[in-house]
């Protein structure tokens, strides 16, 4: 199971999606999901409309490439139209190890056409992934209810040739045990090409890679 953090690894002295935070995921070797977006003609790190001192793309990826470039990183992407931006990032750090997710269709047909790796999603309000066979995987999502993600729907993804990426119940407010439990007891748990989207990451290595 590869692990990443959610917006780093973060705690009451690390604010989410933080240099201090990312450079302690990297430290730990987790690579990290975090949302990007533009500001001036640049991208910077921020979930919600970003505030004049926001953390730059630059930065963020001058530490990633400082610990090791080929840490996962999953770009949640908040705006549309960063094609270029992103694409122009990626080569100058040379990041390999990435996906793109969570944008809005056009621009995800979009980042496609433009050679970025793109993940789709499937959700219990979102039951039918869009633009499947040109995704390069899936972003498994439960807001309410993870009943569904059962390892036999994660298993038919991977035999398709997805990557899948879970977000782990505690993202939503929800206890994560049960459903790490269900994952822990299949076979699709050493799967290569899944990875789990936590808050908690260290205790996720733990239960998953003792």
């Amino acid at each position: 199971m590869i692990i990443l953090s959610h917006r780093g690894y973060w705690n009451e002295s690390r604010p989410k999606n933080s240099l201090e935070a990312f450079e302690h995921s990297f430290k730990m070797d987790f690579g990290t999901e975090t949302d990007f977006r533009d500001k001036d003609c640049q991208l910077v790190i921020s979930h919600d409309p970003p505030a004049a001192d926001a953390l730059t793309a630059d930065d963020f990826f001058r530490l990633l490439t400082a610990r090791n470039a080929s840490l996962p990183i999953a770009v949640n992407i908040k705006a549309d139209g960063l094609q270029l931006m992103l694409k122009h990032a990626l080569s100058k750090y040379g990041i390999e190890n990435y996906f793109l997710f969570d944008m809005s269709i056009p621009d995800a047909l979009a980042s496609i056409r433009a050679g970025l790796r793109v993940f789709t999603r499937q959700s219990d309000v979102e039951p039918v992934p869009n633009f499947y066979t040109m995704a390069a995987g899936v972003w498994m999502d439960a807001f309410s209810d993870d009943e569904w993600i059962t390892p036999e729907a994660i298993e038919f993804h991977l035999n398709s040739g997805k990557e899948v990426c879970l977000v782990s119940p505690e993202l939503h407010g929800r206890p994560h045990i049960p459903f790490w439990n269900r994952l822990r007891s299949s076979p699709i748990a050493n799967h290569p090409s899944l990875m789990l989207c936590s808050d908690i990451p260290e205790e996720a290595r733990n239960y998953f890679n003792p």
